[in-house]
């Protein structure tokens, strides 16, 4: 993978207010509010005043959904929050959530309807904005290519990529069939 020339300026979203809803594997209730982060920040969670950034550094195994974890405390289902958020170009903002239960160490990221929809919406209500560093000044991001086709796999999981002029993806899930 090459770096090409800075293409565009970091990008961050206004202030989303709470969003709240029923999380899928518990059932129970959170609470989310992103807000505009600093160039250089990227996106990260907040849960009980613990920052957990959303990168694959802090990827836990979990049956069903993508979980961060840092320090004890886990956020669990972040990927329809975090798709949306790339989908949409922001690449730097704190990401609040709460649980209603304040001795919670694990919360989930509502998904409402299954789907990233309520998430990516939610984005374009409030629309996005120059992540400034912290003298003020815009800063140009590089973005990445691939020049030659990339593999990986893990068990049963596999993930492809090729060089492409635009982002094309394709994805599939084959659950085992029961007798």
């Amino acid at each position: 993978m090459h770096l090409s020339a800075a293409i565009n300026s970091f990008k961050s979203s206004n202030l989303i207010s709470w969003k709240t809803g029923k999380t899928p594997q518990s059932g129970k209730v959170s609470k989310v509010k992103i807000w505009p982060g600093f160039t250089g920040q990227g996106r990260y969670f907040e849960f009980h005043s613990n920052l957990i950034p959303a990168s694959i550094d802090f990827v836990r195994e979990s049956p069903l959904c993508t979980s961060l974890c840092k320090d004890g405390y886990k956020i669990r289902t972040v990927e329809h929050l975090l798709s949306a958020l790339e989908a949409k170009g922001i690449d730097n903002c704190r990401i609040q959530i709460q649980s209603l239960d304040s001795e919670d160490t694990e919360v989930e990221v509502p998904i409402f309807d299954g789907s990233a929809n309520a998430w990516v919406e939610a984005i374009e209500q409030v629309g996005r904005k120059e992540a400034l560093d912290r003298s003020g000044n815009n800063v140009e991001k590089l973005a990445p290519y691939l020049s030659e086709p990339f593999y990986v796999s893990r068990n049963d999981s596999f993930m492809v990529a090729f060089p492409a002029s635009k982002v094309h993806i394709s994805c599939g899930i084959d659950f085992p069939k029961g007798k």
